[in-house]
């Protein structure tokens, strides 16, 4: 008999023990790191970003190249203010009265009146 107590005593046990174990799924929903809508504003201000430098990338490029072209212009200014200074003193030592009179002896022209000036002077 004491078997037969011990026999149903494991019985007993073990379908209180299965009873026990038996496992209770639930469904866990795991938090994302990240929500759809975070991801779509990262997104967003992504592509705003990448816009905004290509915008102002292209704007500094733009702004560099006239640069560079006004340095040119004023190199070429530059030379050709040079060029009006030099024919400026020409002009000058060209149109001393000494070589006039010198021209016209040259050329067998007699001077009549002593008094020679130059043309801008005279009124």
């Amino acid at each position: 008999m004491a078997s037969v107590f011990a026999r149903n005593l494991d019985s007993y046990q073990t379908q209180e023990q299965q009873q026990k174990q038996t496992k209770v799924h639930v469904k866990v929903h795991k938090k994302r790191w990240i929500s759809k809508g975070e991801k779509f504003l990262y997104s967003f201000f992504a592509g705003v970003t990448a816009l905004a430098s290509v915008f102002v990338i292209s704007y500094a490029s733009d702004l560099h190249s006239v640069n560079r072209d006004v340095q040119e212009l004023q190199s070429q200014v530059n030379q050709k203010q040079v060029t009006v200074e030099n024919l400026e003193a020409e002009v000058k030592v060209l149109s001393e009265p000494s070589r006039i009179l010198q021209v016209a002896k040259e050329n067998g022209l007699q001077i009549q009146n002593s008094k020679v000036e130059q043309a801008n002077k005279v009124r």
